[in-house]
Parts: C-alpha cells; structure tokens; sequence
C-alpha cells in the first residue's frame, strides 16, 4: 500500500513540477549569470587596482 502512495505522490509531483519546470529554469540560469556577472565585477574590481598598482611602481622607476 505504501509503495503506491509513494507511486501516486512521485506522478503528483512530477505533474505539478513538470508545468512550472521551464519558468524554475530560467530563473535558475538567471541566478547563474547573475553569480557570473558578480564574480567578474569583483575580479576586474581587484585586478584593476593591481594593475594600476604595478604601473605607478613602473612608472616611478622610470
């Protein structure tokens, strides 16, 4: 009996999660390119100031 409650609730779920499915995954990639776009900005950010660093240290040298 347990075995086809299980059975019947997996069909339930996968009919309810199946209509929602594409909208879950587009807000999913949309949180991936919102990560992407941070972790870039925070890498330009810190390599910016790195690199204006090493060319004020180049530039004194001169």
């Amino acid at each position: 009996m347990s075995k086809t409650l299980i059975t019947l609730q997996s069909r339930l779920v996968d009919a309810v999660q199946g209509k929602k499915d594409r909208g879950a995954t587009m807000v999913e990639y949309g949180l991936i390119v919102a990560l992407i776009a941070v972790v870039v900005a925070v890498a330009a950010a810190t390599l910016g100031t790195d690199i204006a660093s090493l060319f004020g240290t180049v530039s004194g040298k001169l």
